[in-house]
């Protein structure tokens, strides 16, 4: 037992310290439970077999593709209209129906499918969103003392009461407890949340303003303003020729910047948008919409002779308009160093096509656009080449370090490419996921639900690759989940936790009922920052009840007790899951728990303690 009490003490030192990544000490400490024989190698790993962590990695995969193909963005921007531009009137509305979902979806659930939403709002509002995720991670617990199935622990005592003979609690017997919780964190992390989560995003903002985005680029080079969209109809006569057959560029001076494809199914629900590169050898098909650069009275000309129909920017097909889009074709700037071997030739002799299967779209020369007739025009050093290709080619540049530098990184602006036309299919599956978990006549356990859903986001098409939503997971969560868990085993192994809590109650049971609900609820409280929630709701539940019919007094406050303090801890990012998920996408650290979640915690358990003999008189 003094054992696991001093690695349990090392282990909070170095969180608090934070010079040593949360992960990290959480392995260690599952080292030193294992060499010193408190646990065996099977109950050190089965964190990363429960239930609870394969369910987040499951849900950082939903989140991602929620996030991916543009969904967030979306449902952020109907927020964003309810709110205004007031920032007050927003962090309300994050509480509000964060705490609405959360008494229906799990805590963990409702943070993982509101994390993106609540991060893109936060992005497009201008403001941090640390400011938002932590208060978000709050609320869902919050939320979850709204209903019977909000939190493991209100079944936990539901069924402690009926096993003991009484009666048992109803759905929304705990709705009235659960909105003084959401009231009272909505008051105290107003202010908390706008003196330690409103962190600065100045130099990330900076440099982000400092790369171009794709619009900027499109719209410095005027891509799009000399831009034709060409219909290739069931008559037309180019139907089956290639490109290099048509030769555009000789007899029109026009180019195709891209061929989109019809959707490829005839299912509305599930369309797709095919992009391909324009190569020499690409065939003309029926139903093909060609992107064609160049004059637009040269592409009326050539429509005239190829019986091509003009689509309009503003029609829309596939359910979008017909816009620059770059799901797998994308763009970049070049730049030219003093070493290449291009300098002097020309663009023609660059073979930028046959080497890197890339289009030159323009040239930059200092303050000098060359946009028509570059062909021939010969390459100077500093020329910045604005490109086109895949983004796998475009990346591929970056590797001829001595020839050129690729500005910007081309797989990560890639990955900032929504999806958006998926974004129906990612909300049904997301629908799905949610009926699966709230209602009970699926019969689908939460975990497969969640594994359900993150397979169907990968196999829709929701990410560009499976290697995409392998990266949307945030393996320093969940290996500090993973690593945290076996500790409450080795708690309750050693006789810790039964130590600790029998003796707490034995000596406050002398003082009065109110004095012994204190007393329940702050040392379920204070074992929850060590210990999964219900692991703590398990171990004191008995123990409430017990101490209550000993001093004859009514069980169901002090149940409540058990319950909430070992929902409400808010000082450690591994006492629940929500903290933990959003601790990295917040950039939180050890201590902006103890700032803001402790004296939560410490409020919310001092008002509880005065209302609950009040709602369930003693």
């Amino acid at each position: 037992m003094i054992t696991t009490g001093i690695i349990l003490l090392l282990s909070i030192v170095f969180f608090v310290n934070g010079k040593v990544r949360s992960d990290v000490v959480a392995l260690c400490a599952l080292i030193a439970l294992l060499l010193s024989g408190i646990l065996t190698p099977t109950e050190a790993l089965s964190g990363f077999s429960n239930s609870v962590v394969i369910m987040m990695i499951g849900l950082f995969v939903v989140g991602g593709a929620i996030f991916q193909t543009g969904l967030a963005k979306m449902i952020s921007s109907k927020i964003l209209k309810l709110a205004g531009k007031s920032e007050m009137r927003l962090f309300i509305l994050v509480m509000i129906v964060t705490s609405a979902i959360g008494g229906f979806v799990s805590n963990t659930g409702t943070v993982a499918l509101l994390l993106p939403i609540v991060v893109s709002m936060a992005m497009s509002a201008d403001i941090s969103p640390s400011r938002f995720l932590m208060p978000l991670a709050f609320a869902s617990s919050m939320g979850g003392m709204m209903t019977l199935i909000g939190t493991p622990p209100n079944l936990i005592i539901h069924d402690a009461l009926v096993n003991a003979g009484y009666q048992g609690l109803s759905f929304f017997s705990f709705l009235p407890v659960g909105i003084i919780c959401v009231l009272v964190g909505m008051a105290v992390l107003i202010p908390l949340s706008k003196i330690y989560l409103s962190k600065s995003n100045d130099s990330k903002n900076k440099n982000k303003h400092e790369r171009k985005t794709l619009k900027e680029l499109v719209k410095e080079y005027g891509v799009s303003n000399n831009l034709s969209l060409l219909r290739v109809g069931e008559k037309s006569s180019i139907i089956g020729k290639s490109i290099a057959q048509l030769n555009l560029r000789s007899k029109y001076g026009l180019n195709i910047f891209e061929i989109r494809n019809r959707e490829t199914t005839q299912h509305r629900f599930l369309k797709s948008v095919t992009q391909q590169m324009a190569g020499p050898t690409t065939t003309i098909e029926a139903g093909d919409i060609l992107y064609i650069t160049g004059e637009a009275e040269n592409a009326k000309i050539f429509a005239n002779d190829s019986q091509l129909e003009f689509v309009s920017k503003e029609e829309k097909i596939s359910g979008k308009k017909q816009g620059l889009d770059f799901y797998d074709i994308g763009i970049a700037e070049v730049v030219v160093m003093q070493s290449s071997k291009l300098i002097n030739s020309t663009i023609r002799e660059s073979e930028f096509r046959a080497q890197f299967n890339l289009n030159v779209l323009g040239i930059r020369r200092k303050t000098n656009y060359i946009l028509k007739d570059f062909a021939d025009e010969r390459i100077h050093a500093g020329d910045v080449l604005l490109v086109q290709g895949s983004w796998e080619n475009i990346a591929r540049l970056g590797n001829e370090d001595t020839e050129w530098v690729v500005i910007g990184r081309p797989l990560e602006e890639a990955a900032k490419v929504t999806l958006d036309y998926k974004a129906p299919i990612a909300a049904a599956i997301m629908a799905l996921m949610v009926a699966m978990m709230v209602f009970d006549f699926i019969p689908v356990a939460p975990v497969t639900a969640v594994m359900i859903a993150a397979v169907l986001m990968v196999l829709t098409g929701c990410f560009r690759n499976v290697e995409a939503a392998y990266k949307t997971i945030n393996w320093e969560s969940i290996v500090l989940i993973a690593a945290m868990m076996p500790m409450s085993m080795a708690l309750e192994k050693t006789g810790a936790s039964e130590f600790i809590s029998n003796t707490l109650v034995n000596n406050l049971g002398g003082f009065g009922p109110h004095i012994l609900l204190a007393g329940i609820y702050f040392a379920t409280s204070l074992m929850t920052m060590f210990i999964s929630n219900t692991a703590t709701a398990v171990l004191f539940a008995p123990i409430a009840l017990h101490s209550a019919m000993q001093v004859g007094v009514n069980p169901t406050p002090f149940l409540f007790a058990v319950t909430l303090g070992a929902s409400m801890c808010f000082a450690s990012p591994f006492s629940t899951p929500p903290n933990a998920l959003v601790m990295p996408a917040g950039q939180y650290t050890f201590m902006d728990y103890i700032k803001v979640g402790l004296p939560l915690q410490i409020i919310m358990g001092i008002i509880m303690v005065l209302v609950l003999p009040l709602l369930f008189p003693l």
